[in-house]
């Protein structure tokens, strides 16, 4: 079959409008993953926490955390805007440079976003849904270059790509960096924002936060400890973690810097809840295969617990397997743990205390049902905050702010869903959502 002249000129107008929704797809998904990027590293809100709700496979926060996430403070979405309106606009304004232009930028487009799919499978062991919409539009978009841009007589195909529009190319990338610099600037404001407006504001709702009991069973593996008794520390958190949650890691190295700036005001009590069916009742999620084996190991030998919770966490993607995790009970004489009575009677107490909490909506049997859970000196976050806003709470506790929280208010227990905004509506908690009243 003959190759057509052109994808967006004459009259083939099918073509053209194909051209147009590949463009407009990699446009929306690439500002929805921009979203998600600033919503994720910088949430405005106590509400806006991550945690470990959807998949451990499908999750888009993994992706916004990652090392390649942004290139010097502009996040990797805004180059893939830049494609989807370019290709866009040559739908719309259609001429013979432009569509040669946007041929030549498709393919390095499509390379670079399977790229980015086995970085994710691979590297990162999950996928964002998100960037997944865009990765589809781009390859849709380099297919229909490919096939139906060009003619014979300017060379192979390969080749009709590398025969851009030069005017075209240096307005298009002067453009590309006036917009990434202003990204940039913006990325750095939502930075310092963090550590000034932003963290007064998230103490604010923190303090708002109505008190929650502590649970029947504190763990008794701390990962910090200042005080002999739990709650005599100004600083006391109980974390509900998970050793195969994205979300539970990356909250494991914000706390690990914190320990070190709070060193004798903060104790850590890692509650075990692997999202898994094997040992957790309380939750109807079988997410983490290997998560149970991990707490039990790491319960056995309560002197290593420090050592060994750093490890698995220090090699993450390994503990999923279950020769990693033989090789690593073999290694710290930990063969006896899976079948240890009292420490999996323990474990699973510790486990069960997710239940004792009212369901913090219709959609949940139980208080605790996600990871990271955090109850903060009394106050109950569902997912992790960044580092800057975590420190200003800290802080403000560690200056003697609201002592004497722990315990139950007006008899009731209630926790984030339930809680009142400052403009007086409820809202729900969706992962990196903002609070939004209903």
């Amino acid at each position: 079959m003959p190759m057509q002249k052109s994808l967006t000129l004459g009259d083939a107008t099918w073509r053209r409008g194909l051209s147009f929704v590949s463009g407009l797809g990699m446009a929306v998904f690439s500002l929805l993953t921009i979203q998600h990027f600033f919503a994720a590293n910088f949430p405005s809100s106590i509400w806006a926490g991550a945690f470990c709700d959807i998949s451990a496979f499908f999750n888009c926060n993994s992706s916004a955390y990652s090392p390649i996430a942004q290139i010097a403070g502009v996040p990797l979405g805004y180059f893939g805007l830049v494609v989807g309106v370019l290709v866009l606009l040559g739908a719309l304004f259609p001429s013979a440079p432009f569509e040669r232009t946007n041929r030549f930028i498709a393919i390095p487009n499509a390379i670079g976003v399977i790229a980015l799919l086995f970085y994710s499978v691979f590297v990162l062991k999950s996928l964002c849904v998100l960037c997944s919409g865009y990765y589809v539009f781009a390859i849709l978009s380099a297919t229909l270059f490919l096939r139906y841009s060009g003619t014979p007589e300017e060379g192979r195909a390969l080749v009709r790509f590398l025969k851009p529009s030069i005017k075209y190319v240096l307005t298009f990338a002067v453009a590309t960096a006036l917009g990434a610099y202003s990204m940039a600037l913006f990325h750095d404001a939502k930075k310092q924002a963090q550590a000034g407006g932003v963290s007064q504001e998230i103490v604010k709702q923190y303090f708002s936060l109505p008190v929650v009991h502590s649970p029947s069973v504190i763990s008794p593996y701390w990962t910090a400890k200042a005080s002999e008794r739990f709650e005599d520390a100004p600083i006391h958190v109980i974390e509900y973690s998970d050793f195969l949650c994205p979300d539970c890691r990356y909250l494991s190295t914000q706390l690990s810097k914190l320990k070190e700036e709070f060193k004798g005001k903060i104790n850590i009590s890692y509650q075990f809840f692997p999202l898994e069916a094997a040992c957790n009742r309380v939750v109807e999620k079988d997410k983490h295969p290997g998560a149970c084996e991990l707490s039990y190991m790491a319960a056995y030998d309560p002197a290593k617990f420090q050592q060994l919770h750093d490890e698995i966490f220090a090699n993450f993607d390994q503990a999923k397997s279950p020769e990693w995790r033989q090789e690593f009970a073999k290694r710290h004489g930990l063969d006896g743990a899976l079948t240890h009575q009292q420490t999996r009677e323990l474990v699973d107490k510790i486990i069960r205390t997710g239940a004792e909490f009212q369901p913090t909506s219709d959609k949940y049997a139980a208080g605790i049902r996600s990871t990271p859970t955090m109850i903060i000196n009394g106050r109950m976050i569902i997912g992790t905050l960044p580092y800057e806003q975590l420190k200003a709470i800290f802080t403000a506790l560690a200056s003697g702010e609201g002592k004497n929280v722990s315990g139950q208010q007006n008899g009731k227990q209630t926790f984030i869903e339930n809680w009142q905004d400052s403009k007086g509506g409820g809202c729900t908690v969706e992962a990196n959502a903002p609070c939004t009243p209903y």
